[in-house]
This record gives C-alpha cells, structure tokens and sequence, in this order.
C-alpha cells in the first residue's frame, strides 16, 4: 500500500486535495469515485505513517455539528446501531469535507476503535468538549441523550453568537461613521468655511484657529497618514497572529468598554451551559473545568481559568476559585 498525495474535483468542478492510501493510481481513482472525485494528479509522498486512512483539507459549514447530533441521536435512539448510522450520515447532504471526514471515522470505527476514538484524529471537525460528551455517552449507554444535548448546546451557543456579533457591530458602524464625518469636515467642510471667514478679515478664536490647522495638517499630509493607518493595521495584524498578540486582543476584548461585557456575558453563557451539561453527563468537577476550558473562546479567561482548576484541585472551593481569579459574575 501507498500513501498518495493527490488533486481531485467533484461535479462542481471544485478542487480538492488530501492524502489516500491505496495500492496503485488506479485503486485511488476509483476509492476517489466511490466519493464522486475524480482524479486530476496524485503523487506518492514517502512519509508511511498516517494519522488516518483517507484525510482531506476543507472547512466545516456552521450548523453542521449541530445537524450531525441531531440526526445522529434520532437514528441511535431508534435502535440503529452506530455503525450503520454513520454509513447512513456519510451519505447525507452534508458538505463534500464533512461526509468524507465521517468516511474516515467509519472506517475506524469498522475496526472496532469507539466513536470518540476516531473523532480525535479531526480535532479541527470535533472539538475536545464534543469528543468528551461523546466518550461518555459512549460508556454510559446514553449517547443519544448526549448528542441531544450536544445538538441543543451547538444551536445555542450559535444563536448567542450571532446576537452577540451584531449587538458590537453596532457601535463599531457608529465609530467608523463618525470618523468618516470627522475627515470629511477636515478635508470639505472646513476649507470651505476658512476661505469665506478670511474674506471677512477678522480674528478667529483659538478654537476654531486649531480646527483650522487640524484641517491643514489632513490636507497636506493624507498620503502619509493613510500610510500610517495602514502601516498600523499591518502591524495589528501581525501581532494578532502570535501567541502574546492574541492574548493581548483577548485582553483587550474582555476589558474594553461596553465590548468587554458582552464577551464576559457571551464566555459565562458558554461556561455554564457547557460545565452543566458536563457535570449531568457524569464527569467529576475537576474533568469538566479541564474540558470547559477550552471552550470558553477566549485565552485570557482560559489562563484565569487553568489557575483556578490548580486552586480547585489544591482543595480550594469552586467559588471562593472563581472569586479569587475574578472569573465570571456575582451572580454566578
């Protein structure tokens, strides 16, 4: 057997590329087929240890998850064992990424490996707080119970999400228009209004004398400053891709005025919908606070959280943690 490297395109014309294992080209193209990809170009690579048997690039759509455990706990609680649910939810209208990420899984669990088992290798697909729920769900006897939950939490915290986005685009849109007013009074408005007050050759007050040179300073040197706002938000974003820097935006989000209670609201909601759901399911209160944390969505609570796992763990009561490392609300 052969790993390959390969490019393929589905009825649609889109471009697909991932890593295969089969005994020849010919074996790969019609494995490809059987997933209605057709083969462009494929190129054995030499690495021979995989993490799968059939693994592709792509993005997972929003709703899926929540789509997947729903079904998914209708077919289990109707008595359909949970290999022949995944034969049957590979097939469905899913996404082309998502079914053939389940096309994995239900290799490996054809193997007899558990469901959460074959999950961890798409952990971009499956986060660690589903793969959990579904391991005890798996021991407990009640994975559909779980997955109903999971399909309940899912479509919540998406909800909240979305009411959550357009609550602070709002004051964003304001922002951004009256900075727009501001520059076009600076380089319209003002200019307009200079050239009729000096005709009248008096004196200006110091006020209106400084939003004159305010004007003056927009007009002679906009190249530069529209340098400068670039050249900052390059360096915005640069930062906002290492580790320190996303910390640090985390930080900000939580802090900033108004922004920063509707991200406080937004990661309590999270947390405790998701710790109860976690603590109903069976898992002890130190293996939930370990799962819950990395789904809180933002690594500046996640630090304050890990130390308050470490108080937790060191006997200190839940509260008195979270109170100390002034976690969430009083009223939690």
């Amino acid at each position: 057997m052969q790993k390959y490297k390969y490019v393929a395109v589905n009825l649609q014309k889109k471009k697909f590329t991932g890593y295969f294992i089969a005994e020849n080209e010919s074996h790969l193209a019609r494995q490809l087929a059987e997933q209605n990809l057709y083969l462009i170009s494929a190129k054995p690579v030499s690495d021979g240890t995989v993490n799968s048997f059939f693994t592709v690039s792509g993005r997972l759509k929003p709703g899926e998850l929540t789509n997947f455990s729903r079904q998914f706990a209708i077919m289990v609680n109707s008595g359909v064992s949970i290999l022949n649910t995944l034969s049957i939810l590979k097939s469905q209208s899913f996404s082309g990424y998502f079914r053939r990420v389940l096309e994995v899984v239900y290799e490996d669990v054809k193997t007899g490996v558990m469901l959460s088992e074959a999950m961890k290798k798409h952990k971009r697909v499956f986060p660690e707080f589903f793969r959990s729920m579904v391991y005890v769900g798996e021991v407990s006897g009640a994975l559909d119970k779980v997955l109903t939950s999971l399909a309940d939490y899912y479509e919540t915290d998406t909800a909240i999400k979305r009411k959550s986005k357009g609550a602070m685009i709002y004051p964003l849109l304001l922002l951004l228009m009256l900075v727009g007013i501001v520059v076009l009074m600076m380089v319209f408005v003002i200019p307009t209004f200079r050239n009729a007050l000096d005709d009248l050759d008096i004196e200006m007050p110091a006020l209106t004398m400084a939003i004159y040179n305010i004007s003056d300073f927009f007009l002679q040197y906009w190249k530069e400053l529209i340098i400068a706002v670039a050249a900052v938000a390059g360096i915005v974003w640069l930062l906002s891709m290492t580790q320190k820097g996303k910390y640090f935006f985390d930080m900000m989000r939580m802090k900033t005025p108004f922004i920063g209670k509707v991200n406080e609201n937004l990661v309590t909601a999270r947390f405790a919908r998701g710790f109860g759901l976690l603590l109903s399911s069976g898992l002890d209160v130190l293996d939930a606070m370990e799962v819950i944390c990395v789904v809180l969505g933002n690594r500046y609570v996640e630090k304050k959280f890990r130390a308050a796992i470490e108080d937790v763990r060191q006997g200190m009561s839940l509260t008195m943690a979270f109170e100390t490392h002034r976690l969430f609300p009083d009223i939690l």
